[in-house]
C-alpha cells in the first residue's frame, strides 16, 4: 500500500503500534494561518489521518510570506480548501474535513469538541481564543494552544510552557487578564507554544491589513511544535 510506503521512515522511528495509535486519533485544528497551516502539514506527514481544519478566510497575497498553502496561484481561494488539497496530495487516504467557519460563541456547539482526541488552537482573535480555551478545557480531549507568533525573529526563543507559566507574551497576558476580569478560568492546565521575544514593526501597519510583522521560520516552528506535542502524546497513549 502507498500509505505504508509513505510512513516507512516514521515506523522505523516509532514502531507499528505507535503509528497505528497516531492514525486513529481525531484532531481538530482552529486557524490555518501562519501557525496552523504548518501544524496541519506536520500532523498529516506524521500519520494523523482524521483531521478537521477550521478557518473562515481566503488566501490573500500578504499570506504568501508565511502560510503553507499561500502561493500566487492560490490567492483568492478558501484557505481550508487549498490546504485540504495540499494535505490529500501528501496522503490521499487521510480523512480531511475542511470547515470554512469561524469559532465563536454562536458556532461553538456545532464543532462537537467532545468528539475529538486533540484540540489545537491557532486562533488570532482574543475573544474567540479565550472561549475556545474555556470550552476545550471542559472536554476530555488533550488541548494545545499557540500564543503570539508575530514580531518574533529568533527561533531559539521559542518554547513550551503551561499557560499560567508563560512569560513575556502579550497574548497570554491579555488572555489571563480576560479570564480574571470575567472570573472564568480554564478548568485544567494546558501547554502553550510561545516566545518571550518581542520586536517592533519597522514600518507603519497597513490599515487594510492590520497584521503585525511576521516571518515563516517562526510561524512554522510554532506549528511544528504544536504538531510535535500531539504526536508525542499520541504515541504514549494506551487508547
Amino acid at each position: 500500500m502507498i500509505e505504508q510506503a509513505i510512513f516507512r521512515r516514521s515506523e522505523l522511528l516509532l514502531g507499528d503500534e505507535a503509528m497505528a495509535r497516531i492514525a486513529e486519533k481525531r484532531v481538530i485544528l482552529f486557524g490555518v494561518g501562519g501557525v496552523g497551516s504548518w501544524c496541519a502539514e506536520s500532523l498529516v506527514r506524521s500519520g494523523i489521518r482524521k483531521l478537521t481544519i477550521v478557518d473562515s478566510d481566503r488566501v490573500c497575497i500578504t499570506n504568501i510570506n508565511r502560510q503553507l498553502m499561500a502561493t500566487t496561484k492560490t490567492v483568492g481561494q478558501v484557505k481550508v480548501d487549498a490546504l485540504k488539497e495540499r494535505l490529500l496530495s501528501i496522503n490521499p487516504s487521510a480523512e480531511i474535513t475542511a470547515l470554512q467557519q469561524i469559532f465563536t460563541a454562536e458556532t461553538a456547539e456545532s464543532f462537537q469538541l467532545d468528539s475529538y482526541d486533540y484540540i489545537i488552537d491557532a486562533i488570532d482573535s482574543l475573544k474567540d481564543k479565550a472561549l475556545l480555551i474555556l470550552l476545550a478545557c471542559q472536554t476530555k480531549a488533550r488541548f494545545f494552544s499557540s500564543m503570539g507568533a508575530a514580531l518574533k525573529l529568533d527561533p531559539t526563543k521559542i518554547q513550551v510552557a503551561e499557560f499560567w507559566k508563560v512569560k513575556g507574551d502579550p497574548l497570554a497576558r491579555a488572555l489571563r487578564n480576560r479570564f480574571k476580569r470575567d472570573k472564568q478560568f480554564p478548568r485544567r492546565k494546558f501547554q502553550c507554544v510561545y516566545s518571550d521575544e518581542l520586536l517592533e514593526n519597522r514600518l507603519p501597519i497597513d490599515p487594510d491589513d492590520k497584521g503585525n510583522g511576521s516571518i515563516v521560520h517562526i510561524t512554522a516552528i510554532f506549528g511544528f511544535m504544536l504538531a510535535g506535542l500531539v504526536v508525542q502524546d499520541a504515541i504514549k497513549s494506551n487508547v
